[in-house]
């Protein structure tokens, strides 16, 4: 089949669009777009289709295709586009137009390219809060569902009002419109369908490292210690070998301390924690807020509801309730290639059942008893005042060793 050219439009339609490319749609004899992107050809004398349900069941058909094929798509459709897809499956020639985010940014007198770019476009916000996080300038890409109103109302319950916002709507076209918004304003506006976010950092927020205070985290009252302690956190999460796109599964998150850090360094994968206790459920929900870690947080016990969670690259297990045997078979059979299962044990009965069953499964196991004291002044001396002795078990399968 001779290669397909896939052409990218502005919302101005043929008004910028190169001669050229303008030739080559009229010359086509099969035209295929969205229904915007094909109402700019009233007089096109070839046959149209219309891009519905997906994409599979277009590259079938176009796969089949011999004659001259031309498909329109929005701006560059290599960014963000359909143009990515399309070019694994067919053979497809590229001519892209000005994206959104190049109009928006020279609306604004702004470089772009240090501009970190995401699209909730089609897509769910969850994540949304620890992506976007301490960044200076960000674009998001926006849709009907995830319009720029909605995206203030999610950044204002995480607190992240050290942002202004610029959108975008019709960029190019005829009912262009460009305005600034302080975010609280910006969720009380209604925007035109077509349009772009880009949020600028105005103003420091707060900063987490690895290793947030213990009592920075909100824990039950009057009873605390509910929470895996900072020196242990750190250890635990150094453990789990976290990359930027990770899948981890938290099971006994409790306070959520460690799924937090979790998110914090997994920014572009995803945190799933499940807890058993309603109150900790609460709890967990408050420091997500405070700490904009935006993830999957379940009420239940494991290992029920870990089927609705994706194939993890890492596994913390903070509490197994007595279903540790369940619990293993479950997470041996989900965990990726190269993945890791830490389990932090306060029992020596805990610590040799976990260590057995992970053998069983083909596990290499690396044990650490972290035996800590924290400094406490007394008049003007300092003594020390010892934490729980903490059984961290790091393990991995026996072929995969890195």
């Amino acid at each position: 089949m001779q290669p397909i050219k896939l052409i990218g439009i502005g919302a101005d339609g043929t008004k910028s669009l190169p001669s050229l490319y303008e030739r080559w749609i009229y010359e086509s004899e099969l035209l295929v777009g969205g229904e915007r992107h094909l109402s700019f050809f009233p007089d096109y004398q070839g046959e149209k289709v219309v891009i519905k349900n997906g994409l599979s069941s277009l590259v079938e058909r176009l796969r089949n295709e011999d004659r001259r094929t031309v498909v329109l798509a929005s701006g560059d459709p290599l960014f963000y586009g359909i143009g990515s897809y399309l070019s694994r499956k067919l053979p497809i020639e590229v001519y892209p137009s000005i994206s959104s985010i190049q109009w928006a940014f020279a609306k604004i007198g702004e470089s772009w390219h240090d501009a970190y770019v995401i699209s909730v476009h089609g897509r769910s916000m969850k994540g949304l809060a620890q992506r976007i996080d301490g960044r200076h300038k960000v674009a998001i890409l926006t849709d009907a569902t995830n319009s720029p109103d909605q995206i203030a109302n999610y950044l204002l319950s995480y607190g992240m009002t050290e942002y202004r916002a610029f959108v975008g709507e019709h960029l190019g076209g005829e009912e262009e419109r460009c305005r600034f918004f302080e975010l609280e304003e910006m969720a009380q506006t209604e925007f035109l369908p077509l349009n772009i976010v880009i949020l600028q950092k105005t103003k420091e927020g707060p900063v987490w490292s690895l290793g947030i205070d213990d009592d920075q985290f909100l824990q039950r009252k009057p009873e605390k210690g509910l929470i895996t302690k900072k020196e242990i956190r750190i250890l635990s999460v150094s453990a789990l070998q976290l990359h930027e796109t990770s899948v981890v599964w938290d099971i006994g998150t409790c306070t959520g301390s460690v799924a937090i850090e979790a998110a914090k360094i997994a920014r572009e994968g995803a945190v799933f924690a499940i807890e058993k206790n309603e109150q900790d459920i609460n709890i967990c929900k408050e420091n997500m807020r405070k700490f904009r870690a935006d993830f999957t947080l379940v009420h239940g016990r494991a290992p029920e509801h870990l089927n609705e969670f994706p194939d993890p690259d890492a596994i913390f297990i903070g509490g197994t309730s007595g279903e540790m045997d369940r619990l293993l078979n479950v997470c041996s059979e989900r965990l990726k290639k190269g993945g890791r299962i830490v389990i932090n044990a306060v029992t020596i009965e805990t610590l040799h059942e976990a260590v057995v069953g992970l053998e069983q499964r083909g596990f290499h196991v690396d044990i650490t008893l972290a035996q800590l004291s924290r400094s406490k002044p007394i008049l003007q001396l300092t003594r020390f005042d010892a934490l729980n002795p903490i059984y961290i078990i790091s393990a991995y399968r026996k072929e995969e060793k890195q």
